[in-house]
C-alpha cells in the first residue's frame, strides 16, 4: 500500500516540476515584454503600447493564472499523498520520507542562487504559517528566481495576484534548501504575509 501511494507522490511531483518549468517559461514572455501580471498593457489614451506584445502577454497571463491553479492542486495532492504515505509506512516512515525528499529536491530544486532575506516574520503571519524564518534566503518566490527577479515589486506583484493561493516558495536556509507553500491573505496584522523581505546586495 505504502508503495503505491510513494509511487503516486512522485508522480504528481513530476507533473508540479512540468507546471513549475512551464510558468516560469511564461513568466519569461512577461520579462521580454517588460511587464508583470498586472502592468497595464495600454498606454494613458487607451492605445496599445507599441512595445509589448498584447496578445502574447494576454496569453501568458491567462495560462499563468491557469497553471497556478493547477499548481495548487497538485501541492494539495501531494500533501495528502504524503500523509497517507507516513501513516500506512509505519516503522519505515523515516527512511521513506528521507527517499521522497530527495526525489523531490533532486527534480525540483533548478535555481539555488538567492536574491532577497527575510529579515523579519511577524507572529501568527502567514509567512509564519508557511515556516519561514528570519535570516532565510529566498531561492524561489512562486516563477520569480535570481535569473529573472528585478526588484521587489516582482514580488508584490505575485504576492496581489495569489491573494488566498498557495505560492510555492523555496528558501536556503544554511546548507539546505526548504521547499514551502506560502498564503497570502488578510490577517490581524499588515500587508498578505507578515513578514519583511530585503533585496540582497
Amino acid at each position: 500500500m505504502s508503495q503505491e501511494i510513494r509511487e503516486q507522490v512522485l508522480n504528481l511531483m513530476k507533473q508540479k516540476d512540468k507546471i513549475e518549468d512551464e510558468i516560469k517559461q511564461l513568466t519569461e514572455i512577461l520579462t521580454v515584454n517588460g511587464v508583470g501580471m498586472s502592468d497595464p498593457l495600454v498606454d494613458a489614451e487607451d492605445f496599445p503600447l507599441n512595445s509589448v506584445d498584447v496578445y502574447q502577454v494576454r496569453h501568458a497571463r491567462q495560462r499563468i493564472i491557469c497553471l497556478q491553479n493547477d499548481h495548487k492542486n497538485i501541492m494539495k495532492q501531494i500533501e495528502n499523498g504524503l500523509q497517507g504515505y507516513y501513516s500506512s509506512s509505519g516503522s519505515n516512515q523515516s527512511n521513506g520520507l528521507q527517499d521522497i525528499e530527495m526525489r523531490s529536491d533532486h527534480n525540483s530544486v533548478t535555481h539555488e542562487t538567492p536574491f532577497a532575506k527575510v529579515t523579519m516574520v511577524s507572529p501568527n503571519s502567514p509567512a509564519e504559517m508557511a515556516g519561514l524564518h528570519a535570516d532565510d534566503f529566498i531561492v524561489e518566490f512562486g516563477s520569480i528566481n535570481s535569473s529573472n527577479f528585478k526588484n521587489l515589486s516582482d514580488v508584490a506583484t505575485v504576492v496581489q495576484h495569489s491573494e488566498d493561493n498557495q505560492i510555492p516558495v523555496k528558501v536556503k536556509r544554511g546548507q539546505r534548501i526548504v521547499p514551502t507553500v506560502l498564503v497570502p491573505k488578510k490577517w490581524q496584522g499588515r500587508g498578505l504575509l507578515g513578514c519583511n523581505i530585503d533585496v540582497l546586495k
